[in-house]
């Protein structure tokens, strides 16, 4: 279906751009997003820089499923393991306390972590060819600049400052930004998005 991502020399590519500190750029359900390997601090600086990024916001970790973002996260309460029932995949990123896994420069030196995992095909089949299936990522824009809603506009926004622009295959985003819930004693929504979270009955 999604012919460039099942190329074999594509996938290695891929791999070895990341890596080396490279940056992608990819449709997600919501916008457009960049992202690097969260292990991978050549890649998280050269997300920051490429946004002009505030260096106190923190990134998010997003992959095609919640298993492989568990690591990350030191607890996860039970209200918050049934809003991930109920709203994963999809819209809606979860901040947690985080592991010791997750590097401080992700962060922003912080001791929590959000994470997320986008409904999207083309994004989840990219996710299963990367090595470790998981993606530090932020909003594909400079920084207090529109995100970028389609193919066209991450190629105009971002596509000189990223080492590989992903293909979209028209499966493309909503352009509406997802709901942001801190999930650590009690669920508190930060941004509502496009999921409805309910901080009291959830």
């Amino acid at each position: 279906m999604f012919k460039e991502l099942e190329d074999k020399n594509f996938q290695k590519k891929l791999n070895e751009t990341l890596k080396n500190g490279g940056v992608i750029a990819f449709v997600t359900d919501t916008v457009w997003g960049v992202g690097c390997l969260p292990e991978n601090a050549a890649g998280v600086e050269k997300i920051y820089s490429l946004k002009g990024r505030d260096r106190s916001k923190p990134l998010i970790l997003m992959s095609n499923s919640e298993e492989n973002l568990f690591p990350y996260v030191k607890n996860i309460p039970d209200r918050a393991k049934k809003l991930m029932e109920r709203h994963f995949p999809g819209a809606l990123t979860l901040i947690f306390e985080k592991s010791d896994k997750t590097p401080a420069a992700v962060t922003s030196g912080k001791n929590t972590v959000g994470i997320r995992v986008p409904n999207n095909d083309v994004f989840k089949r990219l996710c299963e060819i990367i090595d470790g299936h998981v993606l530090a990522t932020t909003s594909a824009n400079l920084s207090n600049q529109p995100s970028a809603k389609n193919y066209g506009q991450a190629v105009e926004f971002v596509g000189n400052s990223v080492d590989m622009v992903i293909k979209s295959y028209g499966v493309e985003a909503k352009g509406l930004e997802s709901t942001v819930a801190l999930a650590i004693d009690e669920i508190k929504v930060l941004r509502q998005g496009e999921v409805v979270v309910c901080e009291k009955t959830d």
